[in-house]
């Protein structure tokens, strides 16, 4: 099945292509990042997390639609999901959306998490692919000099490895956890000379 063909919707097949092409770019937040989000909550779906499929799938095509290194990027794609979307989805879509700043739902909030956890399982990828997930993400910011971006991407991974948990549903964290952990270990140990300037 064509990326194309798991829009979520019946209809708005303009809004999906003018998707794909906002999404048709270099670095890490690409249209394979797309797909992977997209097969996560297939998988969470599958494992039982329980979330409705069609905002949340929409929720993902739009987490990253706009993406151009901006503190407002995930409110721009927030904005643009209320704007296109039909009434029926476009405020829940731009909720979900704007949760994604920080990946921190509630705990009753299926959808959230869902959509959180797939976008974080990145950080359980295998080797080859983590390491060109941490290369997207240099990539994505090549306008912050070598040592503020190490700095920067180590706080964000303490951040994140202090979490009691990181993921949130049950099924994530049954399915990716203990990778991610051992990847954000790797990552920081290698990050380890990282200083301040």
């Amino acid at each position: 099945m064509t990326l194309a063909e798991r829009w979520p919707l019946a209809d708005h097949h303009d809004l999906r292509d003018e998707l794909l092409a906002a999404w048709d770019r270099p670095g890490y937040h690409d249209l394979l990042h797309l797909t992977e989000v997209l097969d996560r909550l297939d998988r969470l779906a599958l494992a039982g997390a329980g979330f409705d499929p069609v905002t949340t799938g929409l929720a993902a095509w739009f987490h990253d639609a706009v993406y151009v290194g901006a503190e407002d990027d995930e409110e721009r794609s927030a904005r643009w999901a209320e704007e296109s979307l039909p009434t029926a989805y476009g405020d829940e879509v731009a909720r979900l959306v704007r949760m994604t700043v920080h990946h921190r739902p509630d705990d009753d909030d299926p959808a959230g998490c869902a959509l959180s956890d797939a976008d974080l399982a990145i950080l359980a990828a295998p080797r080859e692919r983590y390491d060109a997930y941490v290369a997207g993400v240099r990539a994505d910011f090549a306008h912050v000099d070598d040592a503020d971006f190490r700095a920067g991407r180590a706080a964000v991974l303490a951040d994140l490895a202090a979490k009691p948990y990181l993921f949130h549903t049950a099924q994530a964290r049954a399915l990716w956890e203990a990778q991610a952990r051992a990847n954000l270990a790797r990552e920081l140990a290698e990050l380890g000379g990282v200083s301040g300037r």
